[in-house]
């Protein structure tokens, strides 16, 4: 049995592999001091764009460059598109990126691969080993593949001259004991050679799937410290090394315990990776994970509204690779191709009329019997900010939807609400609006950097936000005065607080003698009023 760890390479996902030397440094004494066999340092790439941190490329400069302890035997990964895609035959790219295994100070190469890239791979498996490296060649997104697939090109991989270790990873994290049983049986009935499991912790089963593994007779297998890696994260080595230790094994976990509690566990708390229920629904959906943890990363977007684009990514085709067009299609919560479209029919429709704008921000349950009796005594125009549940539908006449996503999956909610919808019916599919049993008004919404416009059929506002949204309709409808309550704001540096605190600057200089008044205390820059105050 042979543990990988691959901490700087699976966990640069989160940190643009820009780890501290602090880090990096304690890191590599725990792996030797815990006996470790292999240490994966980074990926090998050709130049991209953007800023990534060393251990992006790990260069052979960047790697002769730190002190390496006695002990693991070190190495990289390449993607096999990384290589198939260069501008120059497989031989030249390989040459490019790797010295001779004698001139360099790591021993192991990683292949990671898709199965279409498998039949390919032959000449890059054969330069690497001509140089004299130990080569492991990861079948990526093994799961759910049949068994004939995966036998298939198992037969392929084994009539490569030398080839080391033959892995299958878990990149959705969807696997369970069946499902590893079942693909290391397809892979044994042609390949012979020793096996490796890589898993990801979407479900809560990659140490238990590595378990599985090891009982199966898989002898590689990978882990990193706190599971820190894509989406989810892995198996963890403090786990998998507590887990094995006795008398039998070399390992000592004491080191690696250490530095867990030293520097990992603060690193997890600030970058957030680790098992949740929204990993766990797409894995279920077979969504790849680098979708979940750019939507858990976006602080735009809370967890009903992620919950509705899971929903929209599992209804499409291709979403187990992760694509950044998609991804801009899921964020954006506008999935629809139509051109701005609206209408009029609220035009001058709050003429004279308080409208009260009503957010779902903890101050919303905390002042709540007050806001009842509020809107009870001045009657204002009363406009929800999505499906805000903490305020009966009776209080409230419409209801403001500029997300679709939001609005899928809030969907049994609206289904219930007699009041009218106002919502850009362009911004929506035609399946989506055959399913507004409610009336609704179709107003445009427009999102365009650095304008704040209200138009007879449409707004154009600086940011994706329905409070946007909601405060160009109060403009369009001609009210006189706009109150808000739970509208609490964010704290300093996030930056939807700063996205508003510009929307509401852009608001003041296109309608500056319409008052916003907050009712409930907000740290936004509007004039704050009373929730208590008499109607004098």
């Amino acid at each position: 049995m042979y543990i990988l760890d691959c901490t700087l390479r699976d966990g640069g996902y989160y940190n643009n592999w820009d780890f501290s030397p602090e880090v990096v440094t304690a890191y590599l004494a725990a792996m030797a001091a815990a006996k470790i066999d292999y240490v994966e340092l980074g990926l090998r790439n050709f130049p991209k764009p953007g800023f990534d941190g060393p251990f992006a490329y790990t260069t052979e400069a960047f790697i002769k460059s730190l002190n390496l302890p006695a002990g693991p035997t070190y190495g990289v990964m390449v993607d096999a598109k990384t290589i198939l895609d260069a501008p120059m035959s497989i031989e030249q790219a390989v040459d490019a990126l790797f010295a001779d295994a004698v001139q360099s100070p790591i021993d192991l190469v990683r292949v990671a691969a898709h199965f279409h890239e498998v039949e390919k791979s032959e000449a890059i498996v054969h330069a690497l080993k001509a140089k004299g490296y130990i080569v492991g060649y990861n079948l990526m997104q093994a799961g759910g593949k049949p068994d004939a697939i995966i036998a298939e090109k198992a037969a392929i991989a084994a009539k490569w001259n030398g080839l080391d270790s033959l892995y299958f990873a878990d990149s959705l994290g969807n696997m369970d004991a069946e499902e590893v049983t079942r693909i290391v049986k397809a892979l044994r009935t042609q390949w012979q050679g020793d096996i490796g499991i890589h898993t990801h912790n979407n479900m809560g089963k990659a140490l238990d799937n590595t378990i599985t593994a090891k009982s199966l007779g898989v002898t590689w297998l990978d882990v990193t410290v706190t599971g820190m890696g894509r989406g989810a994260g892995n198996a963890q080595t403090e786990s998998l090394l507590a887990v094995i230790d006795n008398d039998t094994t070399p390992y000592q976990p004491s080191a690696v315990y250490e530095l867990v509690i030293r520097h990992f566990e603060q690193m997890q708390k600030d970058y957030g990776w680790g098992s949740s229920l929204l990993y766990f629904l797409g894995a279920q959906n077979d969504v790849h994970p680098t979708y979940i943890q750019n939507l858990i990363s976006n602080k735009h977007y809370g967890t009903e509204e992620i919950v509705g684009a899971i929903n929209y990514l599992s209804q499409l085709e291709g979403t187990t690779s992760y694509n950044g067009d998609v991804m801009e299609s899921a964020i954006s919560f506008d999935t629809s191709t139509k051109a701005i479209s609206g209408t009029d029919k609220l035009l001058g429709k709050f003429k004279d009329k308080e409208v009260l704008i009503v957010s779902n921000g903890p101050s919303l349950k905390r002042y709540l019997p007050a806001i009842e009796a509020y809107i009870q005594d001045r009657q204002p125009i009363v406009i929800a900010i999505n499906a805000v549940s903490t305020l009966a539908s009776r209080f409230v006449n419409y209801y403001c939807v500029s997300h679709n996503s939001k609005f899928l999956s809030e969907h049994d909610v609206y289904k219930n609400l007699k009041q009218p919808l106002i919502m850009p019916a362009h911004r929506f599919t035609d399946e989506e609006l055959s399913n507004v049993s409610n009336e609704f008004f179709d107003y445009g919404l427009n999102i365009e950097a650095d304008d704040f416009i209200v138009k007879d059929n449409y707004c154009s506002v600086p940011y994706d936000l329905t409070a946007a949204y909601a405060l160009a309709i109060a403009v369009h409808a001609q009210a006189t005065h706009v109150s808000v309550v739970g509208v609490d704001g964010y704290e300093r540096g996030d930056i939807r607080q700063t996205e508003m605190i510009d929307l509401l600057a852009k608001f003041k200089s296109f309608a500056p003698t319409l008052q916003i008044t907050a009712l409930t205390p907000t740290s936004y820059p509007i004039l704050q009023g009373s929730i208590y105050a008499p109607n004098l």
